[in-house]
């Protein structure tokens, strides 16, 4: 786990001086583009100063380890924005309200950021069966819905939800790729899928089924909430499969170790990127197990996906920013994977309130996202799909064995589409952040 990095005055002194000379820019970063100037209230949510957003996360809850922390990054980052001047000359408000992962709860509180908040758009609402909740209601209420936090096709449905829009890779994308790895790697395996029952564990499902449906011997679902997960274990076991395939949160990752344990069955167990945090993982276990597991050693071995540079990657310059992003605008607790994963949406987010230009709109910014999707670069090891046929977020995944505290590469990044899309290699250099860590897209017009 990273420490909080120690600056000397010299370093100091020199973000100081960085930091002016991007403050008299803005963000926007081109002088005599009136960038800020004359701006005034061109849609809900907008200021002359300010752009006001919001999301949904479970704060509290069943699914509150490591997601409660997303948007602790998201704000760090969107604090480190309008540290640097904002965009285009407006700070951005950034409101996340608790629903508790439960979709009741998900409908008021999208209410109150909808109709009383007045936000110009969702950023980073999280959950399938939560946002599920709510995806009508913004789509008909026009506010744009940005990057949702889960990998559900529902989210690529531009003809039906034109506002909405994915921002990881999807399910099937990631099951696909799992897939190919079991068909390629662990030709002989009776293999059992551990299913979350919702759309996040069918469109896994579907994806590993493209590539090996003929020696899946189980399929168990547990339903979020309910956290006995001992039928469902027992079943697999009894099922004869020597390898599982997890598409999971992260509680129900810790609760199938224990489980599986007191069972004694220690089969090959591949969880998804979303189950798969060691650090998150290990203190669940230890909590779940009342400090009988003290730590995510249980983990070594496991095969999982990653699609971001993590924050055990401490040399990597997406990590080096994140880190100093963090140091300088987090709030209490460490830079973890999460909070990683919240910063980097808030980067793409940032790059499509750029192209959006000086003047948002809700319709110009999902317009922007629409154009400029071939053009987005950014921490991701993977390009976007985005444009005006498509939605969906980020195009594949690496798939990777937990050591330690990090991961060892099993695959090339690999990336593919739904359905019968073929599954390539992406050869293409991972870029590194701009100097002063904040992009510079231009406005679409």
């Amino acid at each position: 786990m990273s420490k909080r990095s120690r600056r000397g005055s010299a370093f100091v002194a020199v973000t100081a001086i960085a930091a002016l000379v991007v403050t008299a820019c803005g963000a926007g970063g081109r002088p005599g583009e009136g960038d800020g100037e004359g701006g005034g209230a061109s849609d809900v949510g907008v200021t002359a100063d300010t752009i006001k957003i919001g999301a949904h996360f479970p704060l509290t809850g069943v699914a509150a380890p490591g997601y409660s922390e997303i948007p602790t990054g998201t704000k760090a980052y969107f604090d480190y924005v309008n540290a640097n001047g904002g965009v285009h000359g407006r700070k951005i408000e950034y409101v996340y309200k608790d629903d508790a992962y439960n979709p009741t709860n998900t409908s008021q509180v999208v209410n109150e950021l909808v109709l009383q908040e007045e936000i110009f758009a969702m950023v980073g609402g999280l959950g399938t069966p939560t946002h599920s909740a709510v995806l009508d209601f913004l789509n008909s209420s026009g506010v744009p819905d940005l990057f949702v936090s889960s990998g559900s096709l529902l989210w690529n449905q531009p003809e039906k939800n034109p506002q909405t829009f994915g921002w990881q890779p999807d399910y099937e994308v990631e099951g696909k790729i799992i897939g190919q790895y079991l068909r390629d790697h662990l030709s002989e395996a009776k293999i059992g899928l551990f299913l979350q029952d919702d759309d996040f564990g069918d469109d896994g499902e579907k994806g590993v089924r493209a590539f090996v449906g003929d020696r899946i011997v189980a399929a168990e679902r547990y339903a979020p909430g309910n956290t006995d997960v001992g039928p469902q274990i027992a079943a697999l076991q009894a099922s004869g499969a020597d390898v599982v395939v997890g598409f999971n949160v992260p509680s129900y990752t810790a609760l199938s170790q224990l489980t599986s344990m007191r069972l004694n069955y220690g089969p090959q167990w591949i969880y998804s990127n979303v189950g798969s945090d060691p650090a998150l993982v290990g203190s669940l276990l230890n909590r779940f197990s009342e400090g009988k597991v003290t730590d995510a050693s249980v983990l070594d071995g496991v095969i999982t996906t990653e699609y971001l540079p993590g924050v055990e990657e401490k040399d990597n310059p997406w990590t080096r920013l994140w880190q100093r992003v963090w140091d300088e605008h987090g709030g209490q607790g460490e830079l973890t994977n999460y909070r990683i994963y919240g910063m980097s949406e808030a980067y793409t987010f940032v790059q499509a309130l750029q192209a959006a230009g000086p003047e948002p709109t809700r319709a110009g910014l999902v317009e922007a996202l629409e154009k400029i999707g071939p053009e987005l670069t950014g921490p991701a090891l993977v390009p976007y799909r985005y444009s005006a046929d498509s939605h969906a977020g980020l195009s594949g995944v690496k798939v990777v064995r937990i050591k330690g505290a990090g991961t060892e590469d099993l695959s090339p990044v690999l990336v593919t589409g739904n359905g019968d899309t073929e599954i390539t290699e992406h050869t293409a250099e991972h870029a590194p952040p701009p100097p002063n860590g904040i992009p510079d897209m231009k406005p679409v017009g």
